[in-house]
């Protein structure tokens, strides 16, 4: 079937890259196969990222298909936008069938989008992974791409006001090279490893960065080994956890 969705969303936003003049840098785009299934698994910073990440595959000329939550297909406006380009819905009570859609997606020839932290990184750093996208990637037997992003979450990130009109900000988009895995044992073992690359990945992007956050009221995007002001590991896990009801008396 004919893309009608995908090409003028990807136009619409090279327009505002180019309107915010976004600096942005991608480097290993060459990793991504022209053809075939595959699965981009990046770390996750923003609620733009999937934007970025897809930019990556760009230079490839491959349209990723992400993996989203249900609720973002639901929604009036997203939804339409999110069946057209052929995203992948994701409803937690019903994990399977999406497992199932992406899977038969990669067997298909697609590219497929995961972010198999889950959720967004408050740390800014890796986080623990779902094994997902290895699975996935052993079922389907395509290969598995680690990318990282860095710089997205100036823009929009949780816990953080939107700033969709800043200028000028730059963006690092990595992409790694693929990891067979066919060499390794199980899932497990392959979200160890892509634990490990993706990790290099965003410490290279975050040491090579080209701007330092202004001062302390703008370090809250830097992770705090690096100084800045962002909350562990350990402070982001306690910030997510569900808070229980607190009883009535």
């Amino acid at each position: 079937m004919p893309e009608l969705v995908y090409p003028p969303v990807i136009t619409a936003a090279k327009t505002l890259f180019r309107v915010l003049d976004l600096r942005l840098n991608v480097e290993g785009g060459h990793h991504v196969p022209r053809t075939g299934g595959v699965v981009l698994a990046s770390n996750h910073v923003s609620y733009l990222d999937f934007i970025f990440c897809g930019f990556g595959a760009h230079g490839s000329r491959r349209l990723v298909r992400f993996m989203a939550k249900h609720e973002v297909f639901a929604h009036k406006v997203s939804g339409p936008l999110m069946r057209g380009m052929k995203h992948i819905p994701v409803n937690r009570r019903a994990g399977a069938a999406s497992y199932n859609a992406a899977v038969e997606a990669l067997r298909r020839g697609e590219a497929v989008g995961v972010f198999p932290e889950a959720t967004i990184s408050r740390s800014f750093v890796v986080k623990d992974l779902k094994n997902g996208a290895a699975r996935m990637a052993q079922e389907a037997g395509v290969p598995l791409l680690p990318v990282a992003l860095w710089g997205t979450q100036r823009l929009w990130t949780k816990g953080r006001p939107k700033n969709l009109t800043r200028r000028h900000t730059p963006i690092t988009i990595l992409v790694g090279e693929p990891i067979d895995p066919a060499a390794h044992p199980d899932a497990n073992a392959l979200t160890a490893e892509l634990k490990t690359r993706l990790t290099e990945l965003v410490d290279r992007a975050q040491r090579e960065y080209p701007e330092s956050p202004a001062g302390p009221d703008d370090a809250w995007w830097q992770p705090a080994h690096l100084g800045g002001t962002a909350p562990t590991l350990e402070e982001a896990a306690a910030l997510d956890r569900p808070r229980r009801p607190t009883p009535t008396p």
